[in-house]
């Protein structure tokens, strides 16, 4: 595995172009996770194993961020892309239409950390959507790279107690997939046997023969001993081996030390160590990037009669699903058109299941309009029939009432302010009657709204989101103000109390004929 040739000759690197474009479509078409299983390399490690050190060593730029506790909150995949021509390296990230070009990799830098607090927040959560970035470079070979969460135990900031389930279960579901290649960082002074992504790995890859292992700081270990047994397999064999790494201390990070100088100070190191001397050949970051991309370019010739079985399959599966769902999107000059078709049907249905002339309506339970006229007139008029006129008034409270309403004086007729007082009371229990119908019936339109829009619009999940949207919204708008409609009618009722109106007069003219008669 040691004898590899140099991925930026010959034509075979055109197939990691290949598999970036498809990543591309996949992203530009709007799928979350790629639909196939497209071949990458995942990079896995603990919080300070040097997992930063080693990608930006891979890439020759200094762009990720840095930091106390977890510092990538967000999978970030590195597309790697040797241009020739390019006289000084830039970035682009997918996020960016159209996308800029980052020349400054201390913007990158901001970038990351900007998108990362936009989606992830500014406090320390994880998100698994995953930041997409390009590096153009004649510095750089072909390769792509997904750098992971870094593994740890302890929650903090705003991190949920079990963070440690969540990024493993994140790690794990980027490296479970059979066609990535995992690259699992660990230091040299720290025991093999304790590394997190070591173990990560083995539970997906127990043979190990996806899984790549990297050795870091091996300038860091005790004085005496070294990771030779490390580095040849002999604690924990791979069948991919392990590749030793020195990254930049922090004194050089902190005195803005290039990429490149420390890259020199690392090739002296290997020539210079007496144990390391005669692995120089095959150790080191440029070795380790000549050496991924190898890989992975074997790889993805490995995995393409699997992966054109897999797209094939796709393809026809959505050619077979555009053919479902209308034949006339297919080759129409006009979409536009045939989407407004679509949206006025749905009008039409809606307004057909309110006047019911739905033919589709249902036998079985009262729905759309029939369903609104049965909550005024039965449930609604039930209600007010049902209603009380002495509810919660009882003898007492009126006594009170006319007593309070005459003050210090004695009064020979009955005040009128304890009459209103009293009938305001009872005027205000139509409030929490109408505002419950007026609930009912946003809760008929609201099922109404979702039945025909999935009914209606099944294959256009976008259009369907996106009207749903809107008339919920609309929804909502006239539900408030049907609300407020019905707050200020029962205001008016209370703020007048019209005892000249004929029902009030025709109740005063009984009382007073019943009164006559009993005198008599």
């Amino acid at each position: 595995r040691r004898c590899i040739s140099d991925p930026t000759t010959g034509t075979m690197e055109n197939l990691v172009h290949t598999v970036n474009k498809l990543q591309d479509t996949f992203e530009k078409c709007g799928f979350s996770e790629s639909p196939v299983d497209l071949p990458q390399i995942m990079v896995v490690g603990s919080q300070s194993s040097g997992k930063s050190s080693v990608l930006e060593s891979i890439v020759g730029l200094d762009f990720l961020p840095r930091g106390k506790g977890i510092v990538t909150r967000r999978p970030i995949m590195i597309q790697m892309v040797y241009t020739e021509s390019a006289v000084t390296p830039w970035a682009e990230f997918h996020h960016h239409a159209p996308r800029r070009k980052f020349y400054d990799f201390s913007e990158v830098r901001k970038e990351i950390s900007d998108e990362t607090e936009r989606v992830a927040g500014k406090n320390k959560a994880i998100n698994p959507k995953a930041i997409s970035l390009k590096v153009f470079s004649k510095d750089v070979v072909d390769l792509t790279l997904v750098d992971l969460p870094g593994l740890t135990r302890i929650p903090v900031g705003d991190q949920p107690e079990d963070i440690e389930r969540l990024i493993r279960a994140m790690v794990l579901s980027y490296i479970e997939r059979k066609n990535s290649i995992i690259l699992a960082v660990h230091p040299a002074n720290a025991d093999l046997a304790t590394s997190e992504a070591l173990q990560m790995a083995k539970a997906v890859d127990p043979e190990g023969y996806r899984t790549v292992g990297v050795i870091t700081k091996l300038d860091l270990m005790d004085q005496g001993t070294n990771a030779v047994d490390m580095l040849s397999g002999k604690h924990i064999p791979l069948r991919l081996g392990y590749v030793g790494i020195v990254n930049r201390s922090q004194a050089d990070i902190d005195q803005n030390t290039s990429v490149a100088n420390s890259k020199a100070c690392e090739a002296k190191f290997f020539e210079r160590h007496l144990e390391y001397r005669h692995l120089k050949g095959s150790m080191g970051s440029d070795y380790l990037a000549k050496y991924l991309s190898r890989l992975l370019i074997d790889h993805i010739r490995q995995s393409l009669p699997k992966l054109r079985s897999q797209i094939s399959d796709r393809l026809g599966a959505y050619k077979k699903e555009l053919l479902e769902i209308e034949p006339a999107w297919l080759g129409s000059d006009d979409p536009s058109a045939r989407m407004l078709q679509l949206i006025t049907k749905f009008s039409n249905d809606f307004v057909s299941a309110l006047d019911g002339r739905l033919h589709e309506s249902l036998t079985s339970e009262l729905y759309g309009g029939a369903r609104i006229n049965f909550i005024f007139y039965e449930v609604f008029g039930e209600e007010l029939d049902n209603m009380d006129p002495f509810h919660e008034l009882t003898s007492s409270d009126i006594r009170i009432a006319l007593r309070n309403s005459a003050g210090h004086r004695n009064s020979l007729f009955i005040p009128e302010s304890a009459f209103e007082m009293l009938a305001k009371r009872q005027i205000s229990a139509f409030l929490s009657v109408s505002l419950t119908c007026a609930d009912l019936v946003y809760t008929e339109l609201f099922r109404l709204l979702t039945t025909l829009s999935t009914a209606t619009l099944p294959h256009h999940p976008s259009l369907r989101a996106a009207v749903h949207t809107t008339l919920l919204a609309l929804l909502h708008a006239a539900r408030d103000a049907a609300k407020a409609q019905i707050r200020a009618l029962v205001a008016m009722e209370l703020s007048f109390v019209n005892t000249k109106h004929p029902d009030f007069v025709a109740a005063r003219a009984a009382a007073a004929a019943a009164a006559a008669a009993a005198a008599a």
